[in-house]
């Protein structure tokens, strides 16, 4: 392995999320404003006011921010487009994330930053130095092998294909997270049904239930049965991230921008981790099993290594929804912090919560974070567990406000 830097990149939905990334440690984040996105609908996106402050957060933990604007953009999208890169550039964000020639001629022509979305497809050395003439950074259609990539990242040296930083283009593929059925995510099921295009940010997610085929002849149906047919796994690599460093790769992109704060945080940290023993020699067969335990803790749908160890079709789940190990019950939210004795405030909205209880605690300023319960006190007094109803203190490290919300994490 070279002395490249590998960077993480976190999936950014919400406040809470930015906070868990970067506390996380991850190098960068990906996040979307307004409608031109892909998560358009899927996630709580941001404004263009915001882009300020999220430019000065990331900035004083030397975090990059790259603002996605990936959708498929039609003529009246134009104007609000170079809105939002003017805005962007002038908040000082790091790059653009686009698909879109018409978002990639604009960047060019006023000297923002563009990186290539999944969505254009790039597949091949000759793509890879046409789109140089915009942008420094590819992301890889997902549909590649590791030798296929490695292929790519070899010419790309041999070639000195630089992007317009002057700089030797830096290739980007996905590590973990969901994948679309479709071809890098060009999928037109949802416009077909219910006329809400993927490709512009509101998919439905068809590809996500159970179907029942009818006989056109007879009328006789058949359910599909232990299948979700058109629903693949989710992605993870760290089982073999050693192979996709040493493919080329220089970002390691993180999917998930609808996800919750926790799932960021996880993710971010066991992939750092393993960048990290990657680096200094201790990466083990122990290390991943302990890591993949970890993953499966957070919302996934299963876990598959997609495409890149040369498979040609995905594996299918076979249940709806999540099959992480652990679940959150939502407890209840913070009411007052008390600095000087580091003890929180809360008020229980449902469940109960005793001694010894996993819990999370989310918000803006925390981001994600876990703990166990050490001690509870009602009215001053020790107790071993509240209910539903009941204010009640704890000792917490991190400052909780009245956004903070508390979930106890049990098995699922």
């Amino acid at each position: 392995m070279d002395n490249r830097e590998i960077e993480v990149l976190a999936p950014v939905g919400s406040h809470e999320s930015l906070t868990a990334a970067i506390k996380a440690g991850c190098n960068s984040i990906y996040f979307g404003v307004e409608q031109l996105n892909m998560r358009a609908r899927s996630s709580t996106n941001f404004t263009l006011e915001d882009l300020s402050n999220i430019s000065q957060i990331c900035g004083k933990h030397n975090v990059k921010t790259y603002l996605t604007i990936n959708t498929v953009l039609y003529s009246h999208d134009i104007s609000l487009m170079k809105s939002i890169v003017d805005r962007a550039k002038a908040d000082g964000i790091t790059a653009i994330i686009a698909s879109d020639h018409a978002v990639m001629s604009y960047c060019k022509s006023i000297g923002m930053p563009l990186h290539i979305s999944t969505q254009a497809n790039v597949t091949n050395i000759e793509t890879v130095e046409f789109y140089s003439a915009f942008a420094n950074v590819m992301v890889l259609s997902r549909e590649l092998s590791l030798r296929q990539v490695a292929e790519i990242s070899r010419e790309i040296e041999r070639r000195q294909i630089k992007g317009p930083s002057g700089e030797l283009v830096k290739l980007e593929v996905f590590a973990h997270g969901a994948l679309c059925m479709a071809v890098s995510g060009k999928c037109y099921l949802s416009l077909h049904s219910n006329n809400a295009s993927a490709n512009r940010g509101a998919c439905i997610q068809n590809c996500r239930k159970e179907y029942i085929v009818t006989d056109k002849e007879d009328g006789v149906e058949l359910e599909i049965d232990n299948e979700y047919i058109m629903s693949a796994k989710d992605l993870c690599t760290i089982g073999f991230l050693d192979k996709i460093i040493n493919s080329g790769v220089s970002i390691l992109k993180i999917e998930g921008r609808g996800r919750a704060a926790d799932y960021v945080d996880t993710v971010v940290r066991c992939y750092k981790e393993a960048i990290e023993a990657i680096q200094d020699g201790s990466y083990s067969a122990e290390k991943i099993e302990s890591w993949t335990e970890r993953l499966s803790t957070v919302y996934n749908r299963g876990f598959w290594d997609g495409y890149y160890l040369g498979r040609k079709m995905g594996e299918w789940n076979d249940s709806y929804g999540s099959k992480a190990t652990e679940k959150k019950l939502f407890l209840g939210k913070g009411v007052k912090y008390y600095g000087k004795v580091k003890v929180g405030e809360f008020k229980m909205e449902s469940h109960s919560l005793k001694k010894g209880d996993k819990i999370l605690i989310t918000g803006p300023n925390i981001g994600a974070y876990k703990t166990e319960v050490d001690e509870i006190r009602v009215d001053e007094v020790s107790v071993d567990t509240v209910e539903k109803g009941e204010v009640f203190s704890m000792k917490i490290d991190e400052i909780i406000r009245p956004s903070s919300k508390l979930y106890k994490i049990i098995s699922s």
